[in-house]
């Protein structure tokens, strides 16, 4: 069965939003009736995120299967309307400690241990593996995997992912692997001035270490003369370069997408009309899936500050926003679904506590009140 990855990777700062890029992707090519799963690789020596605190790395995500992932594989189960597993969070951790055990047992008969080709041949098979399992109520094998690429291209922490997947692309074929680079142009000065180095020498390092995106995304609204500017030291046509505003909601960001011609790109650069069939129940299930979404975002638009619901939201990592992710899109859904509009005020736990009344006797009453 032909399947096709697309990679998702981030440079310029981290935190840029590679996340959602890549469930927005994930959902495009599923309302066009494909079966669609996805793959967040971590590059930290952990070999899960159920040990890292919230304030260093947001939500610790529970999967079904119990497994402690970090907090995009909540959004690709939202966007996507999947069941994924543990294993479809990738560690530097998980993949070492794969190769030790199997070093130990012999399975390399006698070969010294390398990154190359070992830690990337574990990885290519890794993502492989994941990517046959089915993870919707279809049952069957996914048609497109997401693969995320957690950090920022340069990191010393992801240059065996990176490696992996310069190579993983020759395995796969040309046909069947794309790239999507998510960047920063910052907007610098009074006068509003885009400046593109940034992003161009993010690409210089991509480029370097044997990557080319297919699609740039840019983070700001971008000007035509600057969209020109990526397209000529960047190495991609100017239809390539989509421009990714800051937006009310993170829900419009596949309308965005799908404004400036991402699914008609990837399906000529994937080639899925002529290798991949698609039912039409699929396709009538993805038309409403897409119709479902529309609405979704047109109703969060409608809404009015007369419309609004006030939730305290008490926590012990509130400054870090993140770290109740899950618990603030459950909000969000429940609030949309009663046609009103969510307004959160956080409340630092022990603001609450009678300790910290005589420290900060303001923070104590707005707390309490």
């Amino acid at each position: 069965m032909v399947k096709k990855y697309v990679l998702v990777s981030g440079g310029v700062i981290s935190g840029i939003g590679k996340g959602i890029i890549a469930s927005s992707t994930g959902l495009l090519l599923k309302t066009m009736g494909l079966k669609v799963t996805s793959i967040k690789i971590d590059p930290y020596l952990n070999i899960d995120a159920g040990t890292l605190s919230p304030l260093d790395h947001g939500e610790v995500f529970v999967l079904n299967d119990g497994g402690e992932v970090d907090l995009d594989l909540g959004n690709y189960e939202r966007y996507l309307d999947v069941t994924l597993t543990r294993a479809n969070n990738i560690t530097t951790g998980k993949i070492y400690r794969d190769v030790i055990e199997r070093e130990r047992k012999g399975d390399y008969l006698g070969k010294t241990v390398q990154v190359v080709p070992h830690i990337t041949d574990a990885i290519q098979d890794w993502v492989e593996r994941v990517a046959t399992i089915p993870v919707d109520d279809t049952g069957e094998e996914p048609d497109v995997c997401i693969v995320e690429l957690g950090g920022t291209v340069g990191d010393i922490e992801s240059a065996p992912f990176v490696e992996a997947m310069r190579q993983f692309q020759f395995r796969v074929g040309h046909d069947n692997f794309a790239l999507i680079h998510v960047s920063l142009v910052p907007t610098i000065g009074s006068v509003g001035e885009q400046k593109t180095k940034p992003t161009q020498a993010s690409i210089r390092d991509l480029r370097g270490l044997g990557l080319t995106p297919d699609c740039r995304c840019e983070k700001t609204g971008l000007d035509e003369g600057i969209r020109a500017k990526i397209s000529m030291f960047c190495h991609v046509q100017p239809s390539q370069v989509l421009a990714v505003r800051d937006c009310s909601s993170v829900y419009h960001v596949p309308e965005l997408l799908k404004d400036q011609g991402m699914v008609d790109y990837l399906w000529k650069r994937l080639n899925i009309e002529e290798t991949i069939i698609i039912t039409p129940a699929l396709k009538e299930r993805g038309a409403d899936m897409w119709k479902r979404w529309n609405q979704l975002t047109t109703n969060q638009e409608r809404l009015h500050d007369s419309d609004a619901v006030t939730i305290a939201l008490v926590g012990k990592y509130t400054h870090l926003q993140d770290s109740y992710a899950s618990v603030v899109k459950a909000l969000e859904h429940a609030t949309l679904a009663l046609h009103k509009k969510l307004v959160i005020q956080w409340i630092e736990a022990s603001d609450l506590e009678p300790e910290s009344r005589p420290v900060n006797p303001v923070k104590y009453h707005n707390a309490w009140r």
